[in-house]
């Protein structure tokens, strides 16, 4: 019986200690850093709204924007300012080339509590043409819209940009095709690869 019950104890510390690994291993678990950063987007006050610039001037309009907030006092009012990338991938010349394009050329996000002085701050920046919007007053995105550009721009795999298109005629520069002219039967971007058509002895 003594034995018995040295053997229940035993478990039964084996079982706190168990769970206290357990809570250890998720107290210590990595967190995101982008779900840190849109939880803390969710958290501000306010709504996300389009705001449309000069073609090119994105990030100019960005860092102009950020001095009239600091400059008027604005931070309880304008809160985020984003402009919306995303990575691409090129393939040229057997290289992979990689860079940040712009989601909406002409447009950046600004997250604020919209009243007559914050809209008025937002406006009248140098490179600003307006709100998007129906009508005189400004409309939010809604929040499923500017979640699902948020996560567009932390994508893990970048978007591959594809150079060819079915049907056209290229040439082979490498491997044991080389020099042959093919024919673009397929394009398979997410994988950064084409399938060709290539005419030998009569047969493709």
């Amino acid at each position: 019986l003594v034995e018995e019950a040295d053997v229940s104890e035993q478990a039964e510390a084996g079982d706190q200690d168990d769970t206290a690994a357990a809570e250890e291993a998720e107290e210590a678990a990595p967190v995101d850093p982008m779900e840190e950063f849109r939880d803390a987007l969710r958290a501000k006050p306010g709504d996300w709204f389009a705001i449309h610039t000069y073609a090119g001037m994105e990030n100019r309009v960005k860092l102009n924007l950020e001095n009239r907030i600091t400059s008027l006092n604005m931070e309880a009012y304008i809160h985020e300012i984003v402009v919306p990338t995303e990575e691409e991938v090129e393939i040229r010349d057997g290289q992979r080339r990689s860079s940040r394009k712009r989601v909406f050329p002409g447009y950046i996000l600004v997250q604020m509590i919209l009243d007559e002085e914050s809209w008025y701050v937002v406006r009248n920046t140098p490179g600003v043409t307006g709100f998007v919007g129906m009508g005189t007053k400004p409309s939010p995105l809604a929040n499923e819209e500017a979640e699902k550009i948020l996560n567009r721009m932390e994508e893990e795999q970048p978007r591959i940009k594809v150079s060819f298109r079915v049907g056209e005629t290229v040439r082979i520069t490498e491997g044991p095709f080389a020099d042959f002219m093919a024919v673009v039967d397929e394009l398979y971007p997410e994988r950064g690869k084409v399938r060709l058509l290539v005419s030998f002895f009569g047969r493709e």
